[in-house]
């Protein structure tokens, strides 16, 4: 939109207040702060959703892998010949063999429900080594009877490192009084934190020739997890393995296993951008009211510049760009407030905190133990267009609506 020297003048005149029009300008203030809102909460809860989608993907995928092959009875024989077919497999970056069972475990009169996750050394080291909060993988060998536990399982239970807890195993061994519970113990050497509450209230690592002795297994294992080098594209990496696996195993990816809870947060985002979008219509319905407002007190104004060979699609331009350059001023502000908001957004909840006394963000409900943020770049333009798109549409009819003016009919009665 092009607009001549006297044009821009014009327009500058007007995004200024003049004398007795405060509350014109108190108005259109009024609409750049709400457009600056809407940007900002679209910003804001939008890098925040595509952040915990992000951060729960990466810790759960990166704990469970991108898919598990399972046997019947939860029993993998021949366990060996398909970690080696998965690794022949095109695609396939790591297969792995593990154990899960759930189980229960005691200590100091304390009980808590556990997962126990047998893995090879390696496995298990590269699995939490980096997310260590104390203690050391490096005395849990097989057999040493020493193993690694979540950090809110250890507050659960109250342990820590050097603490002996006690796993029951209630398919034990058969006696003339009927099934008698396994009671083993072992030394807790390490404490990690994964950073998804479920896991680490519930896993217990320990080597998988442990976890065999424990559950009775012998030589097999309950799965197979399997990495892929493209997550999004895992069931078409791993539908040649199926076959060849036939009716002795199943494979489930990660979106089987998750389906529900990444269906709940793909819905949940699209209706958080639904109605956080209706905070812009209204600050853009406030641009048209402050526009309307500017037109009927510059009514006689008008006249007069039609009079002096202003054209109509000259004062289209200038009261199109008075409300476009508040929506744009405004669009920028949030984009500014979002980003700001984001960076520092943990002491922001930390202070909010700190004022109400109350918890904003249980890890129990919300599964992280921090607030995560990941900003789309696309999804930020997609906002931006659409406030400067809207900010635009509101411009029209009080533009035309100046352009239409009769200055004859105006200036009849000066």
């Amino acid at each position: 939109m092009i607009l001549s020297r006297y044009e821009r003048m014009i327009a500058r005149r007007y995004l200024l207040p003049g004398k007795g029009e405060a509350f014109i300008f108190l108005v259109a203030s009024i609409s750049l702060v709400a457009v600056m809102l809407g940007v900002a909460a679209l910003v804001i809860v939008m890098s925040v959703m595509n952040g915990f989608r992000a951060e729960l993907f990466d810790k759960i995928v990166g704990l469970n892998g991108h898919a598990v092959i399972q046997g019947a009875g939860n029993r993998l024989p021949d366990w060996r010949e398909i970690v080696a077919e998965a690794k022949r497999t095109p695609g396939v970056t790591s297969a792995i063999p593990l154990i899960e069972q759930p189980l229960f475990s005691t200590y100091n009169g304390r009980s808590e429900g556990i997962l126990v996750r047998g893995m090879t050394v390696p496995d298990f080291r590269a699995a939490v080594g980096d997310k260590l909060v104390m203690g050391s993988l490096a005395p849990i060998t097989p057999g040493s009877g020493r193993i690694a536990i979540g950090s809110r399982l250890a507050e659960a239970l109250g342990a820590q490192v050097g603490s002996e807890i006690t796993i029951i195993n209630p398919q034990g061994a058969a006696s003339p009084f009927g099934t008698v519970p396994r009671y083993v113990s072992y030394t807790v050497s390490a404490i990690f934190e994964i950073g998804v509450y479920d896991y680490d209230k519930a896993y217990v690592i320990m080597p998988i020739q442990d976890a065999q002795t424990l559950l009775f297994l012998g030589d097999a294992v309950a799965m197979v997890e399997v990495q892929t080098n493209n997550a999004d594209r895992v069931r078409q990496i791993l539908a040649p393995l199926g076959e060849k696996l036939g009716g002795n195993a199943i494979i489930q990816d990660w979106q089987q296993m998750n389906a529900q809870l990444f269906e709940a947060l793909a819905v949940e985002r699209v209706a958080m951008f639904t109605v956080l979008s209706i905070i812009i219509l209204v600050a853009v319905f406030n641009i048209l009211s402050s526009l309307i407002m500017l037109v009927r007190a510059k009514t006689r104004d008008i006249a007069i510049l039609r009079t002096m060979g202003a054209t109509r699609g000259g004062l289209m331009r200038i009261f199109m760009v008075v409300g476009t350059t508040i929506g744009a001023l405004g669009t920028v502000a949030g984009l500014g407030l979002g980003f700001l908001f984001l960076f520092y957004r943990q002491g922001v909840i930390n202070f909010v905190q700190f004022v109400t006394g109350q918890n904003l963000w249980d890890p129990s409900i919300r599964y992280l133990t921090d607030l995560p943020s990941k900003p789309d770049p696309v999804e930020i333009i997609v906002i931006t267009a659409m406030a400067l798109v809207f900010s635009f549409l509101a411009t029209l009819y009080p533009a035309w609506k100046a352009a239409s003016t009769d200055p004859v009919q105006v200036l009849r009665y000066e």
